[in-house]
């Protein structure tokens, strides 16, 4: 089989910085009070992925999966280790990057086909599938800065669903927008799965990816703690164990699990 992602013994440190001016500097260090911290986001993870597989990146909030997903990405390079992927990657790993919010939707919409790695030709000529998809109506023409959430999320997702890419990234891209737009999602995404196109999926909802995936990373404050099938990978996070199946069901709704 084809290799799609590798990653091997990456890490990702940020610096934390507690004070502004150098005048606040100057005072915390007179008082030996700490100025900065170094923070690890991603720690020494590695894993491989092969070409069409479905995987559910998983972990509480702050474990480090928007990080991997934007290394993964090319939007951040890794400090230590080695990652490679193979192809076009698209996807959409943040509401709104790549936006200018004084263009219109329409022009933006070419904008961020061009980031996405499409030409000027290749983006008219899925033009009004794009559109169609999105369902933006008499927006269209209207700054983006005038545009919800949900309006966000549905032309970012709508382009990136819409490039003919070997790898597919998606970070909570269902955490917005109504019910309908979310199935719509969630379809869309089966049909890409179908195509033999690699799925990095990060989600909450575990009853999406248990209809996505078929395999599960979990992250647990910036290191690889599970990498498996995918039930059991929900069972570690212990997900499913609150005890109330309710409350756990409309949250995974809300989030749009149900196809």
């Amino acid at each position: 089989m084809t290799t799609s992602i590798l990653v091997e013994n990456v890490s990702k440190h940020f610096t934390m910085q507690y004070h502004r001016t150098l005048k606040q500097m100057a005072v915390a260090r007179m008082r030996g009070i700490p100025t900065h911290e170094r923070f690890t986001a991603v720690n020494d993870v590695s894993f491989e992925v092969q070409q069409g597989e479905s995987i559910g990146l998983m972990g509480l909030n702050g474990s480090g999966k928007s990080t991997l997903l934007k290394l993964v990405n090319g939007v951040m390079r890794p400090d230590e280790g080695n990652l490679r992927t193979r192809g076009r990657i698209a996807g959409l790993i943040a509401k709104g990057a790549g936006f200018h919010p004084q263009l219109t939707g329409r022009e933006n919409l070419y904008l961020n086909g061009a980031i996405l790695g499409m030409s000027e030709k290749e983006t008219a000529s899925k033009f009004d599938e794009i559109v169609e998809f999105a369902a933006l109506g008499k927006f269209l023409d209207t700054p983006v800065s005038h545009y919800s959430s949900g309006m966000y999320a549905r032309l970012g997702f709508s382009i990136a669903v819409h490039v003919d890419a070997d790898v597919f990234l998606a970070d909570e891209v269902l955490a917005v927008g109504d019910r309908p737009f979310k199935r719509k999602c969630l379809e869309r995404m089966q049909e890409i799965r179908r195509q033999g196109t690699t799925i990095f999926y990060v989600s909450h909802a575990t009853a999406s990816v248990r209809s996505m995936c078929d395999r599960v990373l979990v992250l647990e404050q910036g290191s690889l703690t599970y990498d498996g099938p995918v039930e059991e990978g929900i069972r570690h996070l212990h997900y499913d164990d609150d005890g109330d199946n309710a409350k756990s069901k409309a949250v995974d709704e809300e989030l749009g699990a149900d196809i």
